[in-house]
């Protein structure tokens, strides 16, 4: 899972730092890889998605292993001009936690962050996405997985493809081939602006 170095907006991760979370592991029993997608476009939106890779990181039993560029995103589902735009992420994580506890982590997340969830679509400070965990496949409608929409999100696999450019999406193939299929209109890479991985 090491980023490309032909693409100029990912950075490398120190092996300091990748040595640190490597040693961490050893705390985690029988670890899980997890995707998760974050979103912001009210406040401070850089802030706020390196808040949330800090919570995140601070979570019993997770360990946060790789983050994305950043990508400005137009708002998925509503009028052009009527949102602000989103900066968006993805953050590959391990974890020990089963997905539900993971949801509700994530959502612990949005609401320390002033999270509202007033209408479907609706602008956020926050959003924390389970893209998927493991192979796991599941139905429930509390936590669809994996997430029924993100082989359709420039948005959310165009920073996955940058972390992890060789990965499946469960049930839908190749993340690189979905991304060239939907394609990258609307969503830019914030070359400027930088998500810290935890130390």
């Amino acid at each position: 899972m090491k980023p490309t170095q032909s693409d100029p907006t990912v950075q490398p991760v120190p092996a300091s730092v990748v040595a640190t979370v490597d040693a961490a592991d050893v705390t985690l029993s029988n670890p899980r890889w997890a995707v998760l997608a974050l979103g912001a476009n009210l406040g401070n939106r850089l802030e706020t998605l390196q808040g949330a890779v800090d919570a995140l990181a601070d979570t019993p039993g997770l360990r946060v292993k790789a983050v994305s560029p950043v990508y400005e995103t137009e708002p998925w589902g509503v009028e052009p001009g009527t949102q602000p735009s989103y900066f968006n992420a993805v953050a590959l994580v391990k974890t020990t936690l089963p997905p539900s506890s993971l949801l509700e982590r994530a959502h612990a997340v949005e609401e320390a962050f002033h999270r509202v969830r007033e209408e479907r679509w609706g602008a956020r400070t926050l959003d924390v996405d389970i893209v998927a965990y493991a192979d796991v496949v599941s139905d429930d409608p509390v936590l669809t997985l994996p997430h029924p929409r993100a082989h359709q999100r420039a948005f959310v696999l165009a920073p996955w493809h940058d972390v992890d450019p060789d990965a499946q999406l469960t049930g839908h193939g190749p993340i690189a081939g979905l991304l060239a299929a939907v394609g990258s209109t609307g969503v830019t890479p914030r070359t400027d602006l930088e998500l810290r991985l935890p130390e």
